[in-house]
């Protein structure tokens, strides 16, 4: 199974129904296949904290939401997080294409790259950090479950090396 069906495939195993997207091209494959399922609402937006809002009423709406995002955006969202999700105790699974990691070819990636996981330190959200697509397949649905439990978001890092 590659890379992208396995995320997939989590993403079913673990009810996630509602997806906002960011375009990125190492997610382009995943995102077809949220695209042509009709049991996903997807919405594409433009920037990422316009995703979490949209996720955030999609949430109190009884849906279970993921974003799937470059880690460049999480710069975008730390206002989001640390207020509308932190205060809400809103739960979300942040699918992100963590760019910038061993094997990037664009320098300008590497700086967020390298701050990705202490900007989630500082917000006080978990993340996992799969190698594989079995691992992914593995660990992305008990992290909804504990995204759930908590009443916070849960980072999924996918390193280039990922895909």
């Amino acid at each position: 199974m590659d890379s992208s069906q396995a995320v997939y495939q989590a993403l079913k195993e673990a009810g996630i129904d509602f997806i906002v997207s960011i375009p990125c091209v190492n997610l382009g494959k995943l995102l077809e296949m949220v695209e042509c399922d009709p049991e996903i609402k997807h919405v594409p937006v433009t920037r990422e904290e316009e995703g979490f809002g949209i996720a955030a009423g999609a949430y109190l709406a009884g849906k279970k939401p993921a974003i799937l995002m470059q880690n460049s955006g999480l710069g975008n969202s730390v206002n989001v997080l640390a207020s509308l999700y932190k205060l809400y105790q809103f739960p979300i699974l942040m699918i992100m294409s963590h760019r910038g990691t061993r094997g990037e070819f664009m320098s300008a990636q590497v700086p967020m790259g390298e701050a990705t996981p202490g900007v989630l330190d500082a917000l006080e959200i978990a993340y996992i950090n799969p190698q594989t697509p079995e691992e992914a397949r593995e660990h992305i649905p008990k992290g909804w479950f504990l995204a759930e439990t908590a009443g916070a978001p849960l980072g999924v890092l996918l390193e280039i090396t990922f895909w």
